[in-house]
């Protein structure tokens, strides 16, 4: 018998906090709590988490600020439900490009929680194994860049620093986890953002034109992205884990 999804719930509420355990606790899964990001790291220290859900409004560190750091350590393999009391589509936004892989507003309905929590698990896991996130080393190299996935910097060939958006890492990470290999839209949105695309969704389209930009790589005559025509994108440099040049 598989043993149940463990769900880790982070929120300064008491109240809420025991009420959200025992729900999930009598809907199948095993629940760990914390109350702040102290709290969040040292249970992820000490257990195997299969999902957190994440309050954004914590005392001292928030909750974006501890989503951004926990993908900047390499925990992307977990996904994370971002919980807020604010409604305003630019937090939700900003929870999506710090790494959060959905998003749900309070108040909510239980269920509808565990509806988000069930959809979220179940696109992580529809995911071929061979496209499942894996844990690289820390400076990957690929013509005349490099990225550092711990400090998540991308450096060209003299070593200047290239900003990139939180978007744009997750994506830069997959392509590079994953090279040679086509990818499609409805794979690199579940890789990226944990969720499906509709017919007229064009994030990623968006999100491959601006990481071009940032490697300055010609579409036209693509070094790095290559697109396939009706199938998706494709990396097709040659990708080393080595250390920083």
């Amino acid at each position: 018998m598989d043993a149940p999804d463990h769900i880790l719930v982070v929120d300064d509420d008491r109240q809420l906090l025991d009420l959200l355990a025992q729900y999930l606790q009598a809907s199948g899964y095993r629940v760990s709590t914390a109350a702040n990001a102290a709290q969040t790291r040292a249970v992820l220290a000490s257990a195997r988490i299969d999902l957190i859900v994440l309050d954004l409004m914590l005392p001292g560190e928030d909750g974006l600020s501890l989503c951004r750091d926990l993908r900047g350590r390499g925990s992307v393999a977990t996904p994370i439900l971002m919980l807020t009391a604010r409604s305003e589509e630019a937090d939700r936004i900003v929870g999506l490009e710090m790494g959060a892989d959905d998003y749900l507003s309070k108040p909510f309905a239980t269920r509808e929680l565990l509806a988000r929590i069930r959809a979220v698990l179940r696109r992580t896991r529809m995911l071929p194994p061979n496209l499942q996130p894996v844990q690289q080393a820390r400076v990957l190299h690929f013509g005349d860049w490099q990225l550092d996935t711990t400090a998540r910097h991308l450096l060209d060939a003299q070593g200047t620093l290239v900003a990139l958006t939180g978007g744009e890492y997750r994506l830069l990470r997959v392509l590079l986890d994953h090279p040679q290999r086509v990818l499609n839209r409805d794979q690199l949105l579940n890789l990226t953002q944990g969720r499906d695309a509709d017919p007229f969704d064009r994030s990623i389209d968006l999100l491959i034109s601006r990481l071009r930009q940032r490697l300055r790589d010609d579409s036209r005559e693509p070094r790095y992205i290559k697109t396939v025509r009706h199938e998706g994108y494709v990396f097709c440099a040659e990708v080393q884990a080595g250390s920083p040049l």
